[in-house]
């Protein structure tokens, strides 16, 4: 069971990478490429060791960073929807839907949430020169510490749902208290996490215009993950069936 699902996933998280991959191409790398046109010309104008510290000696060209794009996001694709294929097997049993995919769309919306979007809230993405290089570790610490957070959230908020609904707790109250609860429980770890990077003078248009494409394309994955694997399941089970 879990290698069915280890396997679909897999190839859902391909195609969804390469829709996402596609979108960042399109959208995205144009607000790159100025984002790198602002750092370096406030490398220029500060006089700063641009060599050692913004790459003029890259290992790999803006060209060919754009290339290998759609590999860098297929094989995440792949690794993230493996992930989701064993996961899904674990808790499908467990889901209160009744059909794969009402499972898939259900727990790929969670997992948007705890993976992406109460980090991001959090610490939303920043384009290049945005940010001391020197503080890159402890931003990659706090980050990766909010998504660790983020989705023990997640899964306390369907464990306690869960639970009242055992209980026996109306609908209208059980989602009240849970929704609640996780609003409370997200707002302290905001305010005990550190703060992300002062943007200082970057330019506000081109920040959010960064921002809102590194938004774009997790929703474009995310969503074609719960729609392509929610799509395959629902495919064998027909065949099963018949």
């Amino acid at each position: 069971m879990f290698a069915t699902f280890l396997h679909r996933g897999m190839a859902a998280g391909l195609l969804a990478g390469l829709l996402c991959g596609f979108f960042a191409f399109f959208l995205g790398e144009p607000v790159v490429d100025g984002a790198i046109q602002v750092e370096e010309a406030t490398a220029a104008d500060h006089q700063m060791e641009a060599s050692a510290n913004h790459g003029h000696e890259e290992i790999f060209s803006r060209s060919t960073q754009k290339v290998g794009l759609l590999f860098a996001t297929s094989l995440f694709g792949v690794t993230v929807g493996g992930i989701f294929g064993m996961v899904y097997a674990y808790f499908r049993s467990r889901l209160l839907s009744n059909s794969e995919w009402s499972r898939s769309l259900s727990l790929t919306s969670a997992a948007f949430f705890g993976v992406f979007l109460i980090p991001f809230l959090k610490y939303p993405a920043n384009p290049p020169g945005v940010g001391s290089p020197e503080t890159i570790g402890s931003r990659t610490t706090e980050y990766f510490a909010m998504v660790t957070l983020s989705l023990v959230v997640v899964v306390s908020t369907w464990y306690v749902a869960r639970e009242l609904r055992a209980r026996g707790m109306s609908t209208p109250v059980r989602q009240l208290v849970v929704a609640l609860g996780s609003v409370v429980v997200i707002g302290v770890l905001y305010s005990a996490l550190p703060a992300g990077p002062d943007p200082g003078e970057f330019p506000a248009g081109l920040l959010w215009d960064f921002r809102l494409s590194s938004l774009g394309t997790q929703v474009i994955f995310w969503a074609g993950l719960g729609v392509i694997f929610g799509f395959l399941n629902e495919r064998y089970a027909r065949k099963a069936s018949t």
